[in-house]
This record gives structure tokens, sequence and C-alpha cells, in this order.
């Protein structure tokens, strides 16, 4: 029920005011309202799912939903043309398990199950006076458009040369001030420390193509400067899952969708590369933290400094060296070694990703997770059609005829991935209300057609604000819609548009909570079983002792994602009523469990470098936790077992 905080996304603000508002007005010019109206609504939907992040990953993220859409729409129209009540509603109903099922998959996935039943909805539900040949392609010309700003428009602060950065000046090398004083403890062994050769000095120009991915990048370094911070307090355990956060959404951001399977540019390369400089820091960092010792404020220095120094695409410059007095800070040692390098002449190794096969895929969509989300979505998105078309062909819905908003709202209302049902509920209908209320008051003083179009440009501005809380997008959405759909010839109806959101609300929250065939909470013990699995595999890697790296980080990637993935299902699981809350009840615990298992690996892999071997305590923790998490595993959901 918070509102999320941060700085106002004025790049997003503008693209949304540049979108919906100017495609309908050049369609009015142009005569086709119709087809303005369908343009508006695609730029609306994707300027949705415009969330901060790289301009590849946006690709992804705007486009695949965009051609989800487009499928919709088009089996929607055809639909809704050529089948009576009946069968249609059994058509959508249909499309709403397949759109619930694949959702499951991911947050793309399940934008795209999202645009895949919304535009089904409203090609059912709002015939328009073009043919479908017509429709589909404005529809894709609407996400396009906004794809397109996207891609082309700066961002407000592109300018590269960051003056926290190293400013290029020559390859690693200690900085006096942090050097550290002889200790007798210290390690004996000579540390060379090799003379990269200096680099070439970036310019300092405008290059906004990869500032999503270097901001990403750079979170990562400032991630774990933070988790050396926290290294001995109670806050090491928040900061780590922060630098799992920052490290997933720098993969992802630069693993997004080319042309070409590899870097195909110098600036490409060089960020391929400081990230995957940046893994062995955050292993390091993570060793450090699960020893539960303070390190020396200066060991955060040098991740800040290259941090600052991706931020202003610069050289390393001088970094600070830890002192080398355990495994761990001699780990971190030799990784700063290794990233001031990479800074100076960086190559593009692997991103570390495993990607996943369309056999995996259709198991995740198949399993437990995606049955119970298929059948939530399912149910909920045909009971909302079948009201609807009863209301339709009863003559409830008075001067309009169109029956789309009923199943496009219980859509929204449904998705599990969104946030708790009941909560959703209540934002909904506030903001329906509100929305309604206020798009009443516009459309008895604004003149027509101008002033809504003006309206619709105001709203698309206001849509990347709002969406840090659910009611406030609500309202901005619902304005933007009535907006559209007065343009389009449909008469003001706010007062039934308060009528059917309240009625989906109601159909959500009694199917939603109806007890459903097979096991309830899968898609909760979907991921907590790919968090052991992944977990598992980087263990059985560790203690095999291999010397591949790359193998070791990949599956440490691999096995952190799964398990903050599998906390942000619990988390919104346990927020539900009681009806649905129980039937996860005691995963958070072993997500606990398999997070400590996870440090006390990387632990581990660190110390085993550095020595060849463990200690006790290295063992006795391994052991310990491992009974522990057979102890929990059967606690899931009312004594239920997991896989």
């Amino acid at each position: 029920m918070r509102a999320q905080r941060g700085p106002v996304p004025w790049a997003a603000v503008t693209r949304g005011a540049l979108a919906a508002g100017p495609l309908l007005l050049a369609a009015l010019l142009a005569g086709r309202a119709s087809l303005g109206v369908v343009a508006a609504i695609a730029a609306m939907l994707a300027g949705i799912n415009d969330r901060p992040g790289s301009r590849r990953t946006s690709v992804r993220r705007i486009g695949v939903p965009a051609l989800a859409g487009a499928v919709g729409l088009l089996v929607g129209s055809y639909a809704g043309a050529h089948l009576g009540a009946f069968a249609l509603t059994l058509v959508l109903t249909g499309l709403g398990l397949v759109g619930g099922g694949i959702s499951a998959i991911g947050p793309v996935a399940s934008g795209t199950g999202t645009q895949l039943l919304v535009t089904s909805a409203v090609g059912a539900g709002m015939p328009l006076p073009d043919p479908v040949w017509q429709t589909v392609p404005a529809f894709l010309a609407g996400a396009g458009w906004l794809l397109a700003l996207r891609l082309l428009l700066p961002t407000p602060v592109s300018r590269t040369g960051d003056p926290r950065a190293g400013r290029g000046r020559g390859p690693y090398r200690p900085d006096s001030r942090f050097a550290p004083r002889p200790d007798k403890r210290s390690d004996p062994r000579p540390d060379p420390r090799p003379e990269p050769r200096p680099g070439p000095r970036p310019d300092v120009r405008l290059d906004f193509r990869f500032d999503g991915e270097r901001a990403a990048v750079a979170e990562v370094y400032e991630a774990v400067a933070a988790l050396l911070d926290a290294a001995g307090t109670e806050h090491a355990g928040a900061r780590r899952a922060a630098l799992t956060a920052a490290l997933d959404h720098a993969q992802d951001a630069l693993a997004g969708p080319r042309l070409r399977r590899h870097p195909s540019s110098a600036a490409e390369r060089r960020l391929h590369a400081q990230y995957a400089a940046a893994l062995p820091l955050g292993e390091a960092a993570t060793a450090l933290a699960w020893a539960e010792r303070t390190v020396p404020k200066r060991a955060a220095e040098g991740p800040r400094r290259l941090a600052a120094a991706v931020r202003g695409n610069a050289l390393a410059g001088p970094l600070p060296a830890p002192a080398r007095t355990d495994p761990a800070l001699r780990a971190l040692d030799a990784a700063l070694l290794h990233a001031a390098e990479v800074f100076d002449r960086g190559r593009a190794p692997d991103l570390h990703t495993r990607r996943r096969s369309v056999a995996a895929l259709v198991r995740t969509v198949l399993g437990a997770g995606g049955r119970e989300y298929a059948l939530r979505a399912g149910l909920c998105f045909g009971a909302a059609v079948a009201t609807a078309q009863a209301l339709h062909h009863g003559h409830w819905y008075g001067a309009h005829q169109h029956w789309y908003w009923l199943p496009a709202t219980a859509v929204f209302l449904v998705k599990p991935d969104l946030g708790p049902l009941v909560s959703r509920v209540l934002c909904r209908a506030a903001g329906t209300v509100l929305g309604a209320l206020l798009f009443a008051g516009f459309a008895a003083v604004l003149p027509r057609p101008e002033g809504l179009v003006v309206l619709v440009a105001v709203c698309g501005a206001l849509v990347p604000v709002a969406a840090r809380h659910f009611a406030a997008q609500t309202t901005v959405v619902t304005v933007l819609v009535l907006a559209l759909v007065m343009v389009g010839g449909e008469p003001q109806a706010s007062a039934g548009r308060i009528g059917e959101t309240l009625l989906a609300c109601a159909i959500v929250l009694i199917v939603g909570h109806l007890p459903v065939p097979g096991q309830r909470g899968g898609g909760v013990r979907a991921r907590i079983d790919a968090a052991d699995a992944a977990a598992h595999a980087y263990l059985v890697h560790v203690l095999g002792e291999s010397d591949d790296r790359a193998a070791r980080w990949t599956l440490r990637r691999e096995a952190y994602r799964t398990l903050a993935e599998a906390r942000a299902a619990i988390a919104r699981a346990a927020a539900e009523l009681p009806a649905l809350a129980r039937h996860s009840a005691g995963a958070d615990e072993v997500a606990a469990v398999l997070e400590r298992l996870v440090d006390t690996t990387t632990a581990c892999a660190v110390h085993l470098d550095d020595t060849g071997r463990l200690t006790p305590r290295h063992t006795e923790r391994l052991a310990a936790l491992r009974d522990e998490l057979a102890t929990r595993r059967g606690r899931v959901g009312r004594s239920r077992t997991l896989a």
C-alpha cells in the first residue's frame, strides 16, 4: 500500500508526453480518429512497461508485450465479430489460461500475458469501424513509436567524464594515502603488481547509447562498497541482498537482445568487461560479510572509485590497496588489481548467464506454479467476460455498447506478480472512482476534441510518475482511457466505469480465493525448488575444487538470482489474506537457510582459492545448514513436502 520513492523520471515523462497525445492528434488531422485511439492505447500500454533500465532491455520489455498485444487484438476482434456469447466466453477463458500460464516465466512474460488478455478484451468488447488489417498495424505503430522514442531520445544526464572518476590518469597503482602499514601478520609472499599499458584516454562527449548499462554497472560497484562498509554489522544481510539486486539489474541490462551474439562496439565490450570484473569483488565482499568482521574504511574506497570511473567512462586511476591480512582481504586486493587492469584495457568476457531452454520454459508453464497462475487468471478473466456478456446482451450498459472494461480490469487485478490481491483491489477501486470523477469534471469543461487531446498528452506524461503506486496509476490510466474512448465517439460513461470496476473487484476477490484443484502455493514452492537446486549445484561445484572460475560465477549468479525471485514471491504471498497466505507459510524460513548456505558456499570458495582447504568453522556451518534445511523443508504450507 506504500508508494515507491525516487527522483522524477524526466526522460520517461518526456516520452509519455510525446507518445499517445501526438499520435491521437495526427490521427485526428488525418481523419482517422478510431485508428488514433488504437495507436494511443498501444502507446499507453507500452508506457506502463517503460521502466528504468538500458535501451537494449527496453526492446524486450516493450516490444515483446506489444507483439502479444497485437495477437490478442487480432484474436479478440475476430472472435467478437464471429462468435456467440457462449463460444466467445470459452475462447477468451482459454486465452486467459494461456496468458496466466506464460506469466509464471518472469516479468517480461507477465507483461506479455497481461497485454495479450487486455487487448483481446478490447478487440472483442470495443468494436471499431476499421478492419482488423488496419487496427493491428495501428496498434503496433503506437507501441513502436514509444519504443523508438525510448531508443533515440537522450536521457537528461548523458555527458561522460564524471569528475569523481580517475580522469584517465593512467593505469592502476596503489594510492599512497591508503597504503597499508607493515604488519607481521601480512602475507610474506611477494605481491607482483603488473604494469598494464595505459589505455586510450576516453572522449568527453555526449554518448547516451549505453547510459542505462553504464548506470547499472556503476550501481554494482556502489553496492560492493556498501556491503564492505556494512561487514560486521547487522546491516550486512540487507546490503548483500542489495548487491544481488544490482547484479541482476546489470546482468539484464547487458544481456538484452542484439543483432550479433557478442558485443559489437568498443564501448559495449568495455562495459561487459567492467561488469565481469565486479563479480570477484562481490565474491570477496560477501566472504568478508560472512566472517562478521569489520573491515577498514579504505577497503570500500576502491569500488567507489571504480563506480565513478564507470559513470564517467574514464580510467580507474589510483586505487587504495587494502591490507592482505586474511584470505578474504587478499581476495579483495586481487579483485581490485584485476578490475583496475580491466578498466585500463578491458576485454569482453561472458556475462556468466545460463539461458533457459525452451524445454525449461515449457516446464515452468506446465509446472505447479504455472498451473496455479493459469487457473487463477483464466477463471477470473472468464468469469469477468461471462458477466460482461450477460450485462451486454441484457442491455444493462445503457447508451454505450462497449463491454471491455470489466474483463480488462479483472486482468490487472488478478496478476499475482503485481502485489497482494486485496491491496490491488482496494487501490484499483479507489483509483477508478477518483479517475472517473476527475474525468467527468474535465469532460464538462474541456473543448472537444482538442481539450481531450491535451488531456491524453498530460496523462501520458504522468504515467511514469504514477507508476509508483497502483492507485495513482489507476487514476491516471482511467482518465486517459476515458478520454480516448470519448474521442473515438463513445459518450461520457464515468458512472458506468465505476460500477464495472467495483463488479470486477468483487469477481476477483471471490474467484481469486476459491479453492482450486491441486496444491495451492505452487508458485512459491516452484521458486523455492529452483533456489534449492541452484544452491546445491553451486555448493557441489565449489566443494569439487574446480578451477573453472567462470562456471563458478555463473552458478553463484544463478543461485543468488533464484533466491531473490523466491524471496519476492514469498513476500507477495505472505501479504495475501489467510486463505492464500497459509499455503506458503514457512517458505521464508527455508529461503533464509538457503541464503545462509549460498553465503557460506561463497566464503568457502574464497578460502579454498587462498589456502586449498576449509577450516572447521566452514565445515561445521555447512553441516548445520544442511541439517536445518532438511528440517524446515517439510514445514512449508501446513506440513506439505517440497518436491
